[in-house]
């Protein structure tokens, strides 16, 4: 069926709702090239103005889902679960909980991501490690996911290129922010993983999109909604990002951090009773994958089976084995060659942080990139020394940051010393976890 695109804007601009087939008619003709730039910018800002209805957000979800190859896993054992993070500082969680999970019998496709802005990506992290590769063939991934519950590689040409093409027109257009258009983007990546279910973190808070808890739990259940509407099953955890998680921030780092906990040991670099935040995480959103795949009854038996393979060496194992099957070599991790500790200018109780602004602090030392041609320093970031609710010496250690670029040291200082508030009097941490939001497929 065709239609005109001016006439499709003007629907939108008024406020009308798009059937299916115009929906449709909108994408596939955009991603062919037969509908310019121009026209689709005009449509994502009507959309942006005026929302899109669930049925909508449904549809066009569905509709950029297979834009591209959709993978089909036909001989598993149990139900595919994948986790996805809204983005956040120091979030080096699906490389923890990919491997717990998979130790448990979960297969988890992972099709991840790279940092842009503030917050980290997967696929930088994995990068850290020397030979890493994420560019694994669709077919010899669905192969390795059989073999071994786990595998993660970046976005193909043949996943999703719909959305690949609206997204960096919705950065350019100032259309990022609308919570529909963020929903399709993400659920559409997500379902053409062939996935069963999805654990979802959906970040409030300082360092996350989300600035507060309430705009974050209607992302979470718009996510699980779509979800739900296109048949898996979703659950979803609102969680705090008003500080950062574990203690490194930066590629090569938070894979240190990752290897002590999945090694489930402290070591000279990683203090695990400081990174309580990443590990219980981890835990939580791993055992909520291994419900939704159907390996346990409840919630609480499938936290035990996640603890149990963390402290038997299952998942450390799993770790290994990712990385040797995708050529990496955990010994040969790079550290940087400088660093340079932050004192703290005077004394109290650690009472918030602008995490965000820490955030962006590490893409000043070099550990990630303000725009996609940025070239990335593996080896510098940041150690943050407190949590919040802790006491604060004067001219005690708070950060610590790494370059192989001593010149970006001072300016960096100056920037992190503005980056945390200190109280006379103790403060109480947020929870780790909010709220938990189930659906599942009608």
């Amino acid at each position: 069926m065709e239609f005109l695109p001016a006439e499709l804007i003007k629907k939108k601009r008024r406020g009308y709702s798009h059937s299916q087939a115009e929906l449709k008619f909108l994408i596939d003709h955009y991603v062919s090239g037969e509908i310019p730039d121009y026209q689709m910018s005009a449509w994502l800002m009507a959309s942006f103005l005026n929302g899109l209805s669930l049925e909508e957000t449904a549809n066009l979800t569905n509709i950029m889902k297979h834009s591209g190859r959709v993978i089909e896993f036909n001989n598993l054992k149990h139900k595919a679960i994948d986790k996805h993070s809204t983005g956040g500082v120091g979030d080096k969680l699906s490389l923890i909980l990919g491997p717990i999970a998979a130790a448990c019998g979960v297969p988890v496709p992972m099709i991840a991501g790279r940092g842009l802005g503030h917050t980290g990506g997967t696929l930088d992290k994995l990068e850290a490690i020397p030979g890493f590769s994420i560019d694994i063939n669709i077919d010899d991934f669905v192969d390795r996911i059989g073999q071994s519950n786990i595998a993660i590689i970046g976005q193909t040409e043949e996943i999703c290129p719909a959305d690949k093409k609206i997204y960096a027109l919705r950065d350019v257009t100032a259309t990022v922010e609308s919570l529909p258009l963020i929903c399709a983007s993400i659920m559409s990546k997500k379902l053409a993983e062939g996935i069963s279910g999805l654990v979802l973190d959906v970040k409030w808070g300082s360092g996350a999109f989300m600035k507060t808890v309430e705009d974050a739990e209607a992302l979470a259940n718009l996510l699980c909604d779509t979800g739900v509407e296109n048949n898996i099953d979703v659950t979803a955890l609102i969680t705090d990002m008003n500080q950062p998680l574990g203690q490194y921030i930066g590629n090569a780092l938070e894979i240190v951090e990752t290897n002590a906990i999945l090694k489930n040991e402290s070591d000279d670099f990683v203090n695990l009773d400081r990174v309580q935040d990443s590990r219980q995480l981890s835990l939580h959103l791993a055992a909520n994958m291994v419900l939704l795949s159907g390996l346990a009854e409840d919630f609480d038996s499938a936290l035990s089976q996640c603890e149990k393979v963390l402290e038997d060496g299952s998942a450390w194992k799993k770790w290994q084995e990712l990385i040797q099957k995708q050529g990496g070599d955990l010994d040969k991790l790079p550290h940087a060659p400088q660093c340079y500790v932050i004192l703290s200018p005077k004394k109290g109780y650690l009472e918030s942080f602008n995490t965000e602004k820490i955030g962006l602090s590490s893409i000043n030392l070099g550990a990630g990139r303000l725009k996609t041609t940025d070239e990335i320093d593996m080896v510098a970031g940041i150690k943050c020394h407190k949590k919040i609710g802790d006491f604060v010496e004067k001219e005690e250690p708070i950060f610590t940051i790494y370059s192989s670029d001593i010149s970006r040291f001072e300016n960096t200082e100056k920037m992190l010393l503005d980056c945390f508030t200190l109280s006379e009097e103790k403060v109480r941490p947020n929870e780790l976890i909010v709220k938990t939001i189930r659906k599942q497929r009608k």
